[in-house]
C-alpha cells in the first residue's frame, strides 16, 4: 500500500491531472454559485414581499440561515458518507441532489417554501463541497497540492462574478412573465446537470481504494495516470515509500492525539472565519442598501465587486507552494479585518468599491487557503468525515451570525457589522498562527503520521 501511495505522489502535474482537477472544480462552480447567489436575489425577494424586510425568520436573515443550517446538516452528518461509499460517488449524486432543490426553490412564492428548498439544497452543496475537497487533497501530489487549490478555486469563484451579473441583468426583469430573481436560479440548476454529464469519466481516489482494500483498482488507475505522463513526456519523480496507513478508520479517532488538537483548532476557526467571511460575503447589496444606494444600483456594484472574487486564488497560483499555508490564512484574515474597518468609514463610491474589491480578493485567498489546508491534515481512512464535521461549525456560525449581522445592521448600521468582521477575523489569525501544524512539501501520510 504504501508503495502505491508513493508512486501517486511521484507523479507529475500533467494536463490530464489538470484537467481532472478543472472537472472537479467545476462541480464547485455551480455550488458556489448557489453559495452566493443568496446575496443577489434577496433584493429581489424582498420587492415582491417573498421576503419580509425587517422580519428575522421570513426576511434575508432566515433566507440565509435556513440555506447553512442545510449545509450544517450536509457536513456534519452526511461527510462521513464520502469516506464509506467513495469520493466519486458523493460528488456525482449530491450534484444532482442540488439542481432538484434549485428548480423546486425557483417555484416557490412564500418564505416558507423558500427557505424549505433553500435547505434541501444547503444539504447538497455541504456534502458535495467536502467531498471536492477531499478528492482533490487526494488526488494531488505533494508538490503541486497548494497549487490545485487555487487552481480550483480560481474556476469556483468564478461563479460568484456570473451570478452576480445574471442578478444584475435579471432580478429587476421578468423575461417571459417569470421573475429574474427564479431565472438566477434555474441557470444555476441547467448548468450542474451539464457537468454531471461532463465528469461522469473522473476515476475514484486511488488513496480512498487502497484504504478500503481495493489494491487492484487503484494500480490500474495510477499505471494509467503513469502511461499518461510518459505520453506527455513529464518524467516520474523518485519514488519515495510512504508511511503505511490503516485501511479503516473511524470519526472517534478524531479524539486521539495527534487529531484532537487539529480538531479543536479548526473548530474555533471554522466558527469565526464563517462569521467574517460570509458576514461580507452573503451580505453585500443588503450593506450598500444601507448605506443609501438604490436597489437596481447596488446590484450593479456587487457585479464590479464580485468580478475580483477569482483573482485571489489567480494570484494563489503564484506563491501557494512558496510560502506555509497557514501563514497563507493567518495573513488573509488580517487583511480582512484591517480593510474591513477602513469600509466601514468610506461613502464615496469609489471607496465603498475600491474597499468591496480588496475584502473579495483577501476573502478568496483566505478561501483556497483553508479548503486546501483543512483535509491535509487528517489520514484518508477519516478525511471526508473529519473534514465534515470541524468544518460543518463554520455554517453553524452562519445560521447564528445571519441573525447578529441583520440585529447589528439594523441598531448601528454597517460600520457595526464589519467591526464584527475585524474581530472575527483576528480570532482566525491568532488560532491558526499559534496552533495550526506545517504543511508545505510533504506527502499527507507523513503529515497524518
Amino acid at each position: 500500500m504504501s508503495a502505491i501511495a508513493a508512486r501517486l505522489e511521484a507523479l507529475p502535474p500533467t494536463h490530464g491531472f489538470w484537467r481532472r482537477v478543472a472537472l472537479i472544480s467545476l462541480g464547485g462552480f455551480f455550488e458556489f454559485y448557489d453559495l452566493f447567489l443568496a446575496a443577489y436575489v434577496v433584493p429581489g425577494l424582498t420587492a415582491e414581499h417573498i421576503l419580509v424586510k425587517d422580519s428575522y425568520f421570513a426576511g434575508p436573515a432566515g433566507f440565509v440561515a435556513a440555506f447553512f443550517a442545510g449545509l450544517w446538516l450536509g457536513t456534519a452528518l452526511f461527510g462521513f458518507v464520502a469516506d464509506r461509499l467513495g469520493r466519486r460517488a458523493i460528488f456525482t449524486f449530491s450534484l444532482v441532489w442540488y439542481a432538484a432543490a434549485a428548480i423546486g426553490m425557483a417555484t416557490q412564492s412564500d418564505a416558507v417554501g423558500l427557505a424549505l428548498f433553500r435547505f434541501l439544497g444547503g444539504i447538497g452543496i455541504g456534502v458535495e463541497l467536502v467531498t471536492i475537497d477531499t478528492y482533490i487533497a487526494e488526488l494531488a501530489p505533494r508538490a503541486v497540492r497548494g497549487r490545485a487549490f487555487a487552481f480550483a478555486n480560481v474556476i469556483q469563484f468564478g461563479a460568484i462574478p456570473l451570478a452576480a451579473f445574471l442578478a444584475w441583468l435579471l432580478v429587476p426583469l421578468s423575461p417571459l412573465s417569470v421573475s429574474g430573481w427564479r431565472w438566477v436560479i434555474l441557470i444555476g440548476a441547467a448548468g450542474a446537470v451539464v457537468v454531471w454529464f461532463a465528469r461522469r469519466g473522473v476515476p475514484e481516489s486511488p488513496r480512498w481504494l487502497l484504504a478500503h482494500g481495493r489494491d487492484a483498482e487503484a494500480q490500474t488507475i495510477i499505471a494509467c495516470w503513469e502511461e499518461e505522463a510518459r505520453h506527455e513526456d513529464r518524467p516520474l519523480h523518485d519514488v519515495v515509500p510512504a508511511p503505511p496507513q490503516e485501511r479503516r478508520g473511524s470519526l472517534t479517532e478524531l479524539w486521539r492525539p495527534p487529531y484532537r488538537g487539529r480538531a479543536l483548532m479548526l473548530i474555533v476557526f471554522n466558527l469565526f472565519q464563517a462569521c467574517g467571511y460570509y458576514g461580507f460575503a452573503s451580505w453585500v447589496p443588503t450593506l450598500l442598501i444601507s448605506q443609501g444606494i438604490a436597489v437596481t444600483t447596488s446590484l450593479g456594484y456587487t457585479f464590479i465587486i464580485a468580478i475580483a472574487a477569482p483573482f485571489g486564488p489567480l494570484a494563489g497560483l503564484f506563491f501557494t507552494e512558496r510560502v506555509e499555508r497557514k501563514w497563507i490564512i493567518a495573513a488573509a484574515g488580517l487583511a480582512i479585518a484591517a480593510v474591513g474597518l477602513i469600509f466601514a468609514l468610506q461613502r464615496s463610491v469609489g471607496a465603498i468599491l475600491a474597499c468591496g474589491v480588496a475584502l473579495t480578493l483577501a476573502n478568496n485567498i483566505l478561501s483556497f487557503a483553508y479548503h486546501g489546508y483543512q483535509p491535509e491534515l487528517f489520514p484518508t481512512r477519516m478525511r471526508a468525515a473529519a473534514v465534515g464535521f470541524v468544518y460543518s461549525f463554520s455554517r453553524l456560525a452562519t445560521v447564528g451570525s445571519s441573525f447578529i449581522i441583520a440585529a447589528l445592521l439594523a441598531r448601528f448600521g454597517a460600520p457595526g457589522v464589519f467591526v464584527f468582521i475585524a474581530g472575527c477575523m483576528g480570532v482566525v489569525a491568532l488560532v491558526i498562527g499559534a496552533f495550526g501544524p506545517s504543511t508545505r512539501g510533504r506527502a499527507l501520510e507523513e503529515i497524518s503520521r
